[in-house]
């Protein structure tokens, strides 16, 4: 029997969703929205079956029973027995029978399909054990933070561990509000007192804290618990079910931890999976996530329960045209050529000659270390961090890797160690190969995955880092073993983290198919062969050589910081391995061209050598590039443009860029796509958001939206950031860059920004690049960036210029002199509120050449405020 609402108006809950029920003498107390589809006569797509953890209640759930009505869905949310307004029956409930409360709650409510379960914390479990129990209704699942298994290798986490302590266990959890209270104290930010005091609410004595108690002593602990066998018929059953799955995770919980989010994923490998990075246990409370399962309804749901199908996710890839050669097939072909392969100008023998590898020696060591890492448990689909210095064993372990199936995780040094930290919990590898260096931030920050030695250690050392193997003994003990089958086009092959220079760093997935394709891609257009020999100045480029069948060699430099690199470096390393084709980053070019003087006689007559030169990784200007083709006087330079998630997409040469400086076109001309590469742009509205549908139509600015055979499969892990990047773009496999530009009527691409530095202005949305590169001509300005400050819609462009000059030299932090500000002003095409002065522009770790201009905006905002006038 259903009964009148007994919840009184809390924050954010309509009282009108509070209902009763008995089942078998009890009283569950549930939040249902269909009074409010019945008002609006809306048969409902189907049911939400929320189900709240401990210590909460189904107030959990209230946003989405508030809006679930707007899109056609009945929420129900239960208070599970003991908990929240429903009965205190005085009895300890297993999970069993918590799972077997639920379907005889569902049986007496009349809950028939489709039904999508969603659940959190412990509710979670219970969730799936009704999913698991009622296929033929189960229409999709959906989880934030919980577990369905505890890894035998891995301790109960610290605070339920305290918790179940027996000198706490009673006294948190029910004679005081202790455990209530540390949970509510979880949330990012903290929560407002009239939402907490909501969730006080129905525990406000010990008995009413009864079944907290009761729900923190049926954690299984062991496999003696007496919950344990159900907990494990859970997880086994969450591995069968087939339809859609919805992840939604914050990567801060001290409990649930990404540990069992990876644990997850592998039993709902198909899920739909986005890590919140600023949320924690209470994930309901730290974000707005009623809109992420919404869509996720509308999109994969509902399509699968109007034709009765189970739908699981999957890519909408274009077919690919050309048959699949796997990335090492470089490698395979020369497999007994004696000539050299890697070479490492900073790593000789002796620490002055380069250290070289032929390619039948690198084969060997990749297939060793391969087939040892397989025989130490690594298995396909497992990912594998690698963090060492580029050089001949990075390549041997990449492509080691790469053959067994495993996913190389990649993240840069210079995302620092709460970068580096983000991304090796965001990935979850379960091996980590590393240098010394990086097996002591992995102990110090606790970074997951067993660990194997780079380096060889003495045995106190490996003690302390908490080392499982040394990599020379795990190549030893795969010498002569076969290796496994290879991989597909369609496995995943590598997790590489964004520069973080625009925004967080973000994991982006490649696959086989999509790391070949850029392989091939490369090698079409630029016309690399056997012979062709190349320098990478650039660490991502470094591992390519193999792939594309032609030696490659790492000059003198430290790969992390790319200002290292001098011209007389360069030459060496072109004439160590008669290379005909250079990689640099523009941050290396300057420091090139600024030691070209140091070069002799001999270096000049290598260097002439060169056929292909390419400054890759940021835009710069035909003046420093064709500073750094002056030393190549026979070579074609290109810049190409790219990014982690398409490393190639368009390409210009010097002589194409001197054409396009002709055109009175704003920005940086980037040139034409490259092969099977496409770009259209989405128009920008007043607002500078990118609602225009993706054209090709020449002249109009807007967010460069691209597709290639090479661009990457997703994100790792942020499904939502993946929603947003194929936003309203056309059928297939598209991405929006974030970057803003507009194209010519030859086709080329020109690039004037990023979308999040667009100025709102009251004349209409303004590119930061156009008006910077007009104020860049000024004799005094080294670079300039144009930011906008005030209230959206009505900002004004403020210019901070770098005065040309050693940093020491230039002067503080402040307003341009007012000769200064009137040359900038007289430059800049568009009007302009104040000129500011620092002594060096912000800029990434990466390239070192990406100015921040989100960071100048907001120092420049504050300084025109009145506030302290320091460095940005």
């Amino acid at each position: 029997m259903v009964t009148a609402p007994t919840v009184p108006a809390l924050p954010g809950l309509d009282p009108r969703s509070s209902h009763v029920l008995t089942v078998a003498g009890e009283r569950w107390h549930y939040l249902d929205n269909r009074p409010q589809l019945l008002e609006r006569g809306v048969e409902p797509v189907g049911t939400v079956l929320a189900v709240h953890g401990n210590p909460t209640w189904s107030y959990l759930w209230r946003r989405l029973v508030a809006v679930g009505a707007d899109a056609g869905w009945r929420v129900v949310a239960v208070d599970q027995l003991e908990m929240g307004f429903s009965a205190r029956t005085g009895e300890r409930r297993t999970l069993a029978r918590r799972v077997a409360d639920l379907g005889a709650f569902t049986d007496a409510l009349g809950l028939d399909g489709p039904v999508v379960t969603l659940g959190h914390d412990w509710g979670g479990v219970v969730s799936l054990g009704w999913a698991v129990d009622h296929p033929e209704a189960l229409a999709g699942v959906a989880l934030l933070n919980t577990a369905v298994h505890q890894p035998d290798d891995a301790p109960v986490p610290a605070p339920l561990r305290l918790a179940l302590a027996r000198p706490v266990h009673r006294l948190g959890t029910r004679t005081t509000r202790a455990f209530l209270e540390a949970t509510l104290a979880l949330a990012h930010p903290a929560l407002p007192d009239d939402v907490a005091d909501a969730y006080r609410l129905p525990y406000r004595t010990a008995a009413d804290r009864d079944g907290i108690e009761g729900f923190v002593a049926d954690i299984p602990v062991d496999a003696a618990h007496p919950s344990a066998p159900e907990l494990d018929r859970i997880a086994v059953g969450v591995t069968k079910l087939e339809v859609p799955a919805l992840l939604l995770w914050g990567a801060r919980d001290p409990v649930f931890s990404d540990r069992y989010l990876d644990d997850l994923i592998g039993r709902l490998p198909h899920a739909r999976v986005h890590r919140f990075e600023s949320a924690g246990h209470l994930v309901a409370e730290d974000v707005d996530w009623p809109p992420a399962v919404l869509g996720w309804l509308e999109r994969e749901v509902a399509p699968a329960s109007a034709d009765g199908s189970r739908a699981t996710a999957g890519s909408d890839d274009d077919p690919t045209e050309t048959p699949f050669t796997p990335f090492w097939a470089g490698l395979d072909a020369r497999a007994d050529d004696t000539g050299p392969a890697v070479l490492d100008m900073s790593a000789g023998p002796d620490g002055r000659g380069p250290r070289v590898v032929s390619w039948r020696a690198l084969d060997r060591q990749v297939r060793r270390i391969a087939a040892g890492l397989h025989r130490i448990g690594v298995r396909p689909g497992d990912r594998v961090s690698l963090l060492v210095e580029p050089g001949p064993t990075l390549t041997a372990l990449v492509y080691a890797c790469l053959r067994i199936g495993a996913v190389v995780v990649v993240a840069d040094a210079g995302l620092g160690a709460r970068g580096l930290t983000r991304a090796q919990r965001g990935a979850w590898p379960r091996f980590v190969v590393a240098q010394t260096k990086g097996l002591a931030a992995a102990q110090a920050l606790g970074w997951p995955g067993v660990r194997i030695s780079a380096d060889p250690l003495p045995g106190p050392v490996r003690r302390a880092l908490r080392v499982a193997h040394e990599l020379v003994d795990v190549a030893r003990a795969g010498e002569g073993l076969d290796l496994p089958p290879e991989p597909g086009p369609d496995d995943e092959a590598a997790v590489l983290f964004t520069s973080g220079s625009t925004g967080p760093a973000k994991g982006v997935v490649y696959t086989h198919g999509r790391l070949a394709a850029l392989r091939d891609a490369l090698a079409g257009h630029f016309d690399i062969g056997p012979d062709t020999g190349l320098v990478t100045g650039f660490a991502p480029f470094a591992l390519l050589g193999p792939a594309l069948g032609t030696r490659s060699v790492t000059p003198r430099m430290d790969v992390s910081a790319p200002r290292t690199l001098t011209a007389r470096a360069v030459a060496d390393a072109v004439r160590a391995a008669d290379a005909r084709m250079v990689f640099l980053s523009p941050a290396a070019i300057l420091n090139v061209v600024a030691t070209a003087d140091a070069l002799d006689p001999s270096d000049g007559a290598a260097l002439a050598r060169v056929r292909t030169f390419l400054s890759t990784g940021a835009p710069i200007s035909a003046a420093v590039l064709g500073s750094a083709a002056e030393l190549m006087p026979t070579a074609t330079a290109h810049t190409p443009y790219g990014m982690t998630e398409c490393l190639l997409v368009t390409d210009i040469t010097l002589e194409g860029i001197r054409d396009a400086a002709a055109a009175p076109d704003a920005g940086v001309c980037v040139g034409r796509p490259v092969g099977r590469g496409e770009v259209l742009v989405s128009a920008l509205d007043d607002d500078g958001a990118a609602t225009g549908t993706p054209a090709a139509t020449p002249g109009v600015l807007g967010e460069v939206v691209v597709r290639a055979p090479h661009l990457k499969e997703r994100y790792d892990r942020l499904w939502l950031t993946d929603v947003a990047a194929e936003q309203e773009t056309p059928p297939g496999h598209w991405h929006r860059t974030g970057d803003v530009g507009h194209l010519d009527a030859e086709g080329r691409l020109w690039i004037e920004g990023r979308l999040a530095h667009v100025i709102t202005t009251p004349d209409g949305p303004l590119a930061p690049v156009g008006p910077e590169q007009h104020v860049e001509r000024v004799p005094r300005v080294r670079r300039a960036a144009v930011v906008g400050v005030g209230p959206a819609g009505m900002q004004q462009a403020v210019v901070v210029v770098e005065p040309v000059g050693a940093p020491s030299a230039r002067r503080r932090p402040g307003l341009a002199s007012d000769e200064l500000a009137a040359a900038v002003r007289a430059a800049c095409p568009v009007a302009v509120a104040a000129v500011l002065v620092v002594p060096e522009m912000p800029t990434d770790v990466r390239h070192n050449s990406k100015i921040d201009r989100g960071r100048l905006a907001a120092w420049a905002e504050g300084v025109l405020a009145g506030g302290r006038m320091r460095t940005p």
